[in-house]
């Protein structure tokens, strides 16, 4: 039985064009990262299985998380996000550090989860989080951050939504406005979350199940449901309007609109599913029609690094995974044009490859990146790879060439031929690649 070529469900594999364009989206990452002062961590894939269960959510940990038993016994599971592994080495270091703590990463992550557009289980995110700044200062960086993201691959604000919320003003509504008790309040949080997915006349209908008779004889899931389409946190009732975090946001959504961020929006089902978030929450949703989905998110989540037995840390942080981003570039058709692997393909005329290789180390050390076919493959078999790897340059490279130290280069998008030196060809190259900057 043959084995199959194909990766493990949920994984992919990545050849050197796929490699080069996830490169370019981490490459575009960091340097906005690196603009804001941010520093690069890492830390390993593998964590003890107890530091899910402590904060991550149920779902996560029961239904999504890789995890096995090791040679000793350990219980170990493959990192389904990095929030968890931050606060553990935050927490390790807490008295040694200088805060704000700004750092960011890009590691891979595993969720068993079903493969669908936008999510695999095999993924990459980038993860970004500031320590120590208890004021909406620490969200409007961060999605002013997020948002000099998108901008950097080339999106307008047109073509993507910030929406906000805070999961204080939920706690505040579920228990205070509709006299919910806890159990009530998480089942209908995890209902909520789930609302776009949904068809709205199943989520009423859910709604109207986590009621009580009594609670429902006095509008409460009405109340709900009228409040869950209110666009504009000014048009709150007044006893919502009035409480901290309802002011937080309206703070926040002011401050993002005097940074000239146009996009930004109320939006009170706005949960995000993790348990560990504990103030401002937010995300950034795709408005393309066919890619009509939250793209990535984050929030304040004071809590977690006191899970360690240290004093808590302030925190917030959000993660943006590469299949979304990706999705993103194919749906609103600005994928980049990705640089050539080499500048040049190197083709030899005649056995010359040994006295060959001098030229093409001094046209290395002047920094040209040179592929040499040694195939012996016909010319123009050659020159098709050359030009299926969109090299735009062939070298020819004989016994005359090299005895003249005179090179022949062929611009293959132009069809123009000539003879230089190899400093003047190295001259030539680097002003056409200079001017495609």
């Amino acid at each position: 039985m043959a084995l199959s070529t194909q990766p493990y469900k949920g994984a992919r594999d990545f050849y050197p064009e796929d490699k080069r364009l996830q490169k370019y989206i981490f490459n575009k990452w960091a340097e906005v990262c690196k603009l804001f002062g941010y520093e690069e961590y890492d830390a390993p894939i593998l964590e003890p299985l107890e530091l899910y269960i402590a904060k991550s959510g149920e779902e996560i940990v029961n239904e999504q998380t890789y995890t096995f038993e090791d040679r000793g016994g350990r219980k170990v599971a493959i990192r389904p996000e990095m929030t968890p592994t931050v606060s553990r080495m935050v927490a390790a270091k807490r008295q040694e550090l200088s805060y704000p703590v700004r750092w960011y990463s890009i590691p891979n992550l595993w969720r068993y989860e079903r493969p669908q557009r936008g999510r695999l289980r095999e993924h990459w995110q980038l993860n970004v989080d500031v320590f120590g700044i208890d004021t909406i200062h620490a969200e409007h960086e961060l999605i002013l951050l997020a948002d000099k993201i998108m901008q950097s691959v080339g999106a307008n604000r047109d073509m993507y939504t910030i929406r906000v919320n805070h999961r204080q003003l939920i706690n505040s509504i579920m228990s205070d406005y509709l006299k919910l008790d806890e159990t009530q309040s998480y089942s209908l949080a995890k209902l909520i979350d789930r609302m776009h997915k949904m068809d709205y006349g199943d989520f009423a209908a859910g709604v109207d199940a986590l009621f009580t008779p009594s609670q429902r004889e006095t509008g409460a899931s009405d109340k709900l449901l009228n409040l869950l389409k209110t666009d504009d946190i000014n048009n709150l009732p007044e006893a919502l309007k009035n409480l901290p975090a309802s002011q937080q946001l309206i703070d926040l959504i002011g401050l993002l609109e005097d940074s000239h961020i146009s996009n930004i929006a109320f939006d009170l089902s706005l949960m995000r599913g993790f348990d560990y978030y504990t103030g401002v929450v937010f995300e950034v949703f795709d408005n393309h029609p066919e890619n009509n989905r939250s793209m990535f998110g984050g929030g304040r989540y004071d809590g977690l690094v006191g899970l360690f037995g240290v004093d808590p840390i302030p925190t917030a942080g959000f993660g943006m995974g590469d299949v979304t981003m990706l999705n993103f570039l194919q749906s609103h058709s600005i994928l980049p044009k990705l640089e050539p692997p080499a500048d040049a393909y190197a083709i030899l005329i005649g056995d010359v490859y040994t006295k060959a290789q001098e030229v093409l180390q001094a046209l290395r050390d002047m920094g040209l990146k040179i592929i040499l076919d040694s195939s012996s493959r016909k010319i123009d078999k050659q020159i098709k790879s050359a030009t299926q790897k969109d090299i735009r340059y062939a070298l020819f490279i004989g016994e005359r060439e090299l005895v003249e130290n005179q090179i022949v280069i062929k611009d293959l998008h132009e069809g123009r031929e000539e003879k230089h030196s190899p400093q003047r060809i190295v001259s030539l190259i680097k002003d056409h690649r200079g001017k495609n900057k």
